[in-house]
């Protein structure tokens, strides 16, 4: 059992990590969390989309940090558990997965004409991933609406694009997954991140 203490908590070292720290993004109900539960399915460790995680949290408590209610608020909650969780999965020492990054913020704020905090743009600086960032592309045959997710398909699709191109400007390479199985996107991913990288 690893006992962390404060000392643990790196978030300086995340840089020199970035290749085995992989972002799952894209098109919202485009089949991310059944893609990241299935790389978790075969040992490699994952980490939840932190906005949903926030929207779930501030309607438990009668937050109004939330997308639809105050964004600069909801923006800045979900950087910082995005930071903690690349800073978590630096100090395992293991290639992690998560779904969604720093750049999808940024996109989201950029899309409605907001500013960018100077602080979330170093954010995505000091805070760098793996190069090639995978993408789930819309889909609307399997697009589903939710308590947290309550935009229509074209909005989803609208955020999508815009994604793409901030990632594209922040120097990253997409990979657009293609529509199929959970298992042929899950083989695909760890084919082109390379042998051994799931074990590294």
């Amino acid at each position: 059992m690893r006992i962390w203490g404060e000392e643990t908590y790196r978030p300086e070292q995340v840089a020199a990590a970035a290749d085995r720290l992989v972002i799952l993004s894209g098109c919202s109900g485009g089949g991310k969390s059944t893609l990241l539960a299935e790389l978790g399915r075969r040992g490699i460790s994952t980490y939840e989309e932190p906005g949903r995680q926030i929207v779930k949290e501030q309607l438990l408590i009668g937050g109004d940090a939330l997308p639809w209610m105050d964004i600069d608020a909801f923006a800045a909650l979900t950087v910082s558990r995005e930071i903690y969780n690349l800073a978590s999965a630096e100090r395992l020492g293991r290639p992690a997965i998560f779904d969604r990054g720093i750049i999808d913020q940024i996109a989201g704020l950029e899309a409605l004409g907001r500013p960018v905090p100077p602080a979330m743009a170093a954010a995505a600086e000091r805070f760098p991933c793996h190069r090639r960032v995978f993408l789930v592309p819309p889909w609307p045959q399997i697009f589903v609406r939710d308590h947290e997710r309550r935009h229509s398909f074209a909005a989803a699709k609208k955020a999508y694009e815009e994604l793409l191109q901030a990632y594209l400007r922040h120097g990253y390479e997409a990979v657009v997954l293609p529509k199929t199985s959970v298992g042929a996107r899950a083989d695909l991913m760890l084919h082109l991140l390379g042998a051994g990288w799931a074990t590294a």
